[in-house]
């Protein structure tokens, strides 16, 4: 029988805000509670973290590749693995690894591989976002304009059939290419429908919506903007409150001003939350990769096609919140939660992951007090 394991010493964010003077007491990989530093558990062991905060593993429901790998180059049980180990190393220790617009054979075989990860319970891995193919060649951005194609009904029956073997499925398409009543029955599957690399109106998102779309991919990034007469894609994510949005917060994909007025204009219930939008080179020390066999390379952190396109991202969840605290004076409980307990909410994973609840899984992250990552434990572990 294990005995319980207390973290003290650092401030305690549990998801959706801090607790002074606690420690975090872990038994069996499970988070027991949360407790004062005078009511420690009768012969618990105890760590001191020594200052810093102490918070959920990040849920990062975007996740390309990692570790020098890209998911569409080899949608396997064995890369799937490699990104979820890259992530965990930085802070993420529950992903969507998400899968690039592809072919059919492609996306049978991610889909397949992702199933097993689950089965298996490869750690970190929550289920599976297809970010395409059903797009808009106008809103293209670094997917390929070949392989993008409306829905038809083989595709959504494929969905389907996913839907019932995983746990999250998270389905990007544009309403260009999927019919309302497409959506309608996406949703009423229990996937998540977002809408990303779309030129629609206002009014297609609010059909979209009342099909069941319940998110926006990448906010401001490849999607009709805010317009004066025509509120497009970003307005609708701001101002219709059953859509969350994910929020690539490198200062690059989207400037720190737009982010913070978005931050702050954004309607309930639904939210802003963070994503990384990571390639390959996140956790590793690569500086290009290939993507359906285009070339991307990194220069000063900033990922793009040859011909200059931004594709991706090479972020970690970390500097996404110390850029929103620094950069657009988000407050800290905020930026924490829109790594943590938002985007898990959103998935429905909010009991298990991104909290740091009674029965919830003890990963966690130790960050510094300026916001600099320390350490990983997943399972209550280190490492």
């Amino acid at each position: 029988m294990q005995q319980v394991h207390a973290f003290q010493g650092a401030r305690i964010f549990d998801g959706m805000s801090f607790q002074d003077d606690a420690a975090l007491c872990v038994h069996d990989g499970k988070v027991v509670r949360i407790c004062a530093t005078a009511d420690l558990p009768e012969g618990a062991e105890v760590t001191d973290l020594g200052g810093g905060i102490l918070a959920p593993g990040f849920v990062d429901l975007q996740v390309n590749g990692g570790g020098g790998v890209m998911f569409n180059s080899a949608p396997a049980l064995e890369t799937l693995k490699t990104i979820a180990e890259a992530h965990a190393s930085i802070g993420a220790t529950s992903i969507l690894p998400t899968l690039i617009t592809d072919t059919r054979e492609t996306t049978a075989a991610a889909i397949q591989a992702v199933q097993q990860a689950i089965s298996e319970g490869v750690p970190g891995i929550a289920g599976l976002h297809l970010e395409g193919p059903h797009l808009s060649v106008a809103r293209k951005g670094a997917h390929d304009a070949d392989l993008i194609r409306p829905m038809e009904p083989a595709d959504l029956e494929s969905l389907l059939a996913a839907a019932k073997s995983l746990p999250v499925l998270k389905v990007t398409v544009a309403p260009e290419s999927v019919k309302p009543e497409q959506i309608r029955a996406l949703s009423a599957a229990g996937i998540l429908v977002s809408l990303g690399h779309t030129d629609s109106r206002f009014a297609d998102c609010q059909e979209a919506v009342a099909a069941g779309a319940r998110c926006v991919t990448h906010l401001f990034n490849a999607q009709s903007q805010l317009g004066n007469r025509e509120p497009g894609v970003v307005g609708a994510a701001l101002q219709l409150g059953d859509l969350s949005a994910g929020l690539i917060a490198d200062g690059i994909h989207v400037h720190p001003a737009t982010m913070a007025s978005a931050i702050r204009a954004k309607q309930g219930p639904g939210h802003i939350f963070l994503v990384s939008d990571a390639m390959a080179t996140a956790g590793s020390t690569i500086t290009d990769f290939l993507l359906n066999g285009r070339k991307i390379e990194r220069r000063d952190n900033r990922l793009t096609l040859q011909d200059g396109t931004l594709a991706g991202a090479h972020l970690d969840l970390t500097t996404a919140i110390r850029n929103l605290v620094h950069l657009c004076g988000i407050p800290l409980e905020t930026a924490l939660a829109m790594a943590t307990s938002g985007p898990a909410a959103l998935i429905g994973r909010s009991e298990q992951i991104g909290t740091l609840r009674h029965g919830a899984n003890a990963d966690f992250v130790h960050l510094s007090s300026d916001l600099e990552l320390r350490s990983v434990f997943r399972a209550g572990l280190p490492g």
